[in-house]
């Protein structure tokens, strides 16, 4: 009975979460059809770090960016402080992941969006039928589209739409730059495609602390298994893990990967399980996952950050990748 409430609560939580999203999108749409920058450069505040650094190489010059999220912050966890509402408030433009991602800022982002100023989701137009919908979030979709840069250039486009409307003088420039950008992530997409294909295909299950993976998966043929459930949350329960355990020495899994953003107690709690069960398996290594590395770093950017993961998985798991990664490609002509 108690589990029925937990569950009848959680869904009247989610509903209420919906609404308020919903009535985001539609204040939004409405404050951008007056909108306009009063001088340069303006002013944009950002959420997450993917979002910060694809706002930055949209906008060039025209604006100065501030993200609040910086390196090892969950987003799905993150309460916004006094310092951030401030930020919001005195910005031009906010743009700001969606898809629930950002899950307690709802009020917040909605109450600056009645102030008139322009709030946008940058994955408010990726298709539909492009997103996935996990069991435990029936009726809504997983929120780490970023994990698959062919997703994440249909965000780059938004971003570039958003500043065209906004600041329709500089329109073309926008424009350009995206498109410049987004030749950037094609070349990543094909590098990590042809880095993962190197893992023996008997090898190439990916299992981290969260299912942040599941995009990078689809796009990049790899089976991905994580500890917890899309949103940190959740809390993987002990048969979760024994399963877990179970799917790991039954198929030899070699290598698991904690993430820089989430806890590593329950990838320790796998290696331990599976050394008791006479098999030994180490971690892989550290995975960027709702947040980017360090500011100023290869890793900080957002190519940085998928590069850094797809070179990890691919040796870890038993295939060869370049020894700078894509880095060492994007510095080619």
């Amino acid at each position: 009975m108690k589990d029925k409430r937990h569950k009848n609560h959680k869904k009247i939580g989610l509903l209420v979460c919906l609404l308020g999203w919903a009535l985001l999108v539609t204040m939004t749409d409405n404050a951008m059809v007056n909108a306009a920058p009063k001088n340069y450069p303006f002013n944009i505040t950002t959420t997450t770090g993917m979002i910060t650094d694809i706002v930055r190489q949209v906008v060039g010059q025209r604006a100065i960016v501030r993200g609040i999220m910086g390196e090892g912050i969950d987003p799905h966890l993150y309460t916004p402080t006094r310092g951030d509402v401030a930020a919001f408030l005195s910005a031009d433009m906010i743009f700001y992941s969606g898809l629930m991602l950002e899950g307690k800022m709802a009020g917040t982002l909605s109450k600056v969006a009645r102030s008139g100023k322009p709030v946008l989701a940058v994955t408010e137009s990726i298709e539909k039928s492009y997103l996935l919908e996990p069991p435990e979030f029936k009726g809504h979709p997983d929120p780490h589209v970023w994990m698959d840069p062919t997703a994440w250039q249909q965000a780059v486009d938004a971003v570039a739409r958003a500043l065209s409307a906004y600041d329709s003088p500089n329109a073309a420039e926008y424009q350009s730059n995206a498109a410049k950008y987004n030749a950037q992530l094609q070349k990543l997409t094909d590098y990590v495609r042809a880095s993962i294909s190197t893992i023996p295909k008997d090898r190439r299950v990916l299992i981290t602390a969260h299912d942040a993976f599941n995009y990078f998966g689809r796009a990049f043929n790899i089976e991905v298994k994580g500890i917890q459930g899309i949103s940190t949350e959740s809390e993987a329960g002990l048969q979760d893990i024994n399963n877990l355990i179970d799917y790991i020495v039954e198929l030899k899994i070699q290598a698991v990967f904690v993430e820089t953003s989430v806890s590593d107690k329950n990838v320790r709690a796998l290696t331990e399980g599976a050394a008791a069960r006479h098999h030994n398996m180490i971690i892989g290594g550290t995975l960027f996952s709702d947040a980017m590395g360090k500011p100023g770093t290869y890793e900080g950017s957002y190519i940085g950050m998928i590069d850094h993961n797809a070179t990890v998985i691919t040796r870890a798991l038993g295939g060869t990748a370049p020894q700078k990664g894509f880095q060492e490609k994007l510095s080619q002509p």
